[in-house]
């Protein structure tokens, strides 16, 4: 079982990625009952004997395979559209940070309460501890409070990048010259990792993201301590 795990991604950690999982399962079914019904009557046709010389229309089935369809993508497309709608709105953010992309780390900025700016590097492998962990980990993690909706102000110095977290649902270009922006909302404490999720040049793969989630009380001492 431990093997199994740690193939896995990381549990959903905000209300958003719960619904993009939710909306993962809805789809899938669909797709596996289409998949066995087409199966099911490919194989009946392919092995019955019946002939039908003088079969030149079916208008019943013809309309059955034309609007069932269009019921099915409709059925798809309302709850993506609602996730769509969620992920795009921006509920008054408690905190806002700027994520910047080089060539190959990131760096932060937070300005909401006083100015904080640090660099945040991938570990190498020859100074990992015990505890870190390999090609993910950074010597300076984002800190956030948990429980509060945070919004990401992301661009990048050189060429274009990726801010993602797939525990999060999050996953924003920072391109050179614009200013994207995306918000989340994290639900525990705890640590979420991701990486750069564009092809950026020969040190793509790392230049990892590390958030670490604390309470709110922990986080107010930690910004008053830099």
């Amino acid at each position: 079982m431990a093997t199994w795990k740690t193939l896995l991604l990381q549990d959903s950690a905000s209300p958003i990625m719960e619904q993009l999982t939710f909306f993962h399962d809805h789809t899938l079914l669909i797709l596996i009952i289409i998949t066995i019904l087409v199966g099911q009557m490919l194989i009946s046709m392919l092995f019955n004997k019946f002939t039908h010389r003088f079969l030149l229309e079916g208008q019943l089935i013809e309309m059955i395979w034309t609007i069932l369809p269009a019921l099915i993508l409709i059925v798809i497309a309302l709850p993506s559209l609602r996730i769509l709608y969620i992920l795009d709105e921006l509920y008054s953010p408690m905190i806002t940070i700027k994520a910047i992309g080089h060539q190959w780390y990131w760096s932060y900025e937070y300005s909401d309460y006083k100015k904080i700016e640090f660099d945040s590097y991938m570990i190498p492998s020859n100074e990992l501890k015990n505890f870190n962990f390999r090609l993910l980990d950074v010597d300076n993690r984002l800190v956030v409070p948990f429980n509060s909706q945070i919004r990401i102000l992301t661009t990048s110095t050189d060429v274009i990048h990726s801010w993602a977290i797939p525990s999060l649902g999050i996953k924003i270009d920072s391109t050179p010259g614009r200013l994207n922006q995306t918000n989340f909302f994290i639900n525990r404490a705890g640590l979420f990792f991701g990486q750069c999720s564009e092809i950026c040049g020969a040190n793509h793969s790392f230049m990892p993201i590390s958030i670490e989630a604390i309470s709110s009380k922990y986080f107010i001492s930690w910004i008053n301590s830099q």
